[in-house]
């Protein structure tokens, strides 16, 4: 199979003021498409050619010593963006059973908002933030680079790309305002979908 970039399924401005426009259209065009540009080239001729992205970093320890890092960088990449377009809406209120997890986990919704922030603060450089399900469990974590959870088996129920390159046009260096604003997109309803899919 040939890695391809997921359709949106909204347009590039439909998270104003939130995420702006051009930041929008620039991340997904040019950065993630370049991740799957690599991720192609990496795999191009090998056994792994056919293999789905998710499947080459569930075990990276399979993966041949000459490819692992591209895979890890450019499919991890490629994994984590495609499931970040999902999880962007605006106007979606917080709901569904993941809710009740969440405030069962961190004692209110505004505290789980207070410590994903902190999380995302303290992630230096480039990285993610996530909210996972580990074994059933709850757990905000962050990953280095284009890291996953999945790897870690792990599954994300809600990720934040800390990039610059996801924020930088609108937010600037403004990091923080930058999470503010992503609590203002967050597709609840997907989130809800990946947390009952972590259930089964």
């Amino acid at each position: 199979m040939t890695h391809t970039l997921p359709k949106l399924n909204y347009k590039y401005d439909s998270l104003e003021p939130y995420i702006d426009t051009k930041t929008m259209e620039i991340h997904y065009t040019k950065h993630h498409q370049a991740y799957i540009d690599k991720l192609n080239a990496a795999v191009q001729g090998t056994k792994l050619e056919k293999e789905p992205v998710e499947n080459l970093l569930m075990d990276l320890k399979k993966i041949p010593d000459n490819l692992r890092i591209a895979i890890q960088n450019h499919g991890g990449g490629h994994f984590n963006h495609s499931f970040f377009w999902q999880i962007l809406k605006k106007d979606i209120k917080p709901q569904g059973d993941v809710i009740k997890a969440i405030e069962k986990t961190f004692g209110s919704l505004e505290k789980f908002k207070e410590q994903f922030s902190q999380a995302a603060l303290g992630r230096f450089g480039s990285g993610w933030a996530w909210l996972v399900s580990n074994k059933g469990k709850l757990e905000i974590t962050t990953t280095l680079n284009q890291d996953c959870p999945i790897s870690e088996n792990k599954y994300p129920l809600l990720g934040l790309d800390l990039w610059e390159h996801s924020y930088y046009i609108k937010h600037m260096w403004n990091r923080t305002a930058y999470i503010q604003d992503f609590f203002q997109v967050i597709n609840w309803k997907q989130v809800e979908e990946n947390y009952k899919k972590a259930k089964k």
